[in-house]
């Protein structure tokens, strides 16, 4: 099973490619994505780390203020997306 931590104050740089190799070092990673804006295609910041369900919890404390890229970043457990 995999658990999905969102993972924010990312550079606007940042690629999921960079994203996924920068969790791997601490964990098992399925992949990443970077949310980008629909219309103009440029990050919003922040993305989504799926990892190994026994390791989200630990990387989710470990990296949570960790620096990647000069920024401190922020990362917990994903919630399911509200509904309006």
């Amino acid at each position: 099973m995999t658990k999905t931590l969102y993972v924010g104050n990312l550079p606007w740089s940042t690629s999921s490619e960079e994203l996924t190799e920068f969790f791997s070092r601490y964990g098992n990673v399925v992949g990443s994505r970077i949310i980008t804006d629909r219309e103009t295609g440029r990050s919003r910041g922040f993305g989504f780390v799926e990892v190994a369900e026994e390791d989200a919890e630990r990387l989710a404390e470990e990296l949570n203020g960790a620096e990647f890229n000069g920024r401190a970043l922020t990362v917990n457990e994903a919630r399911p997306r509200q509904t309006v």
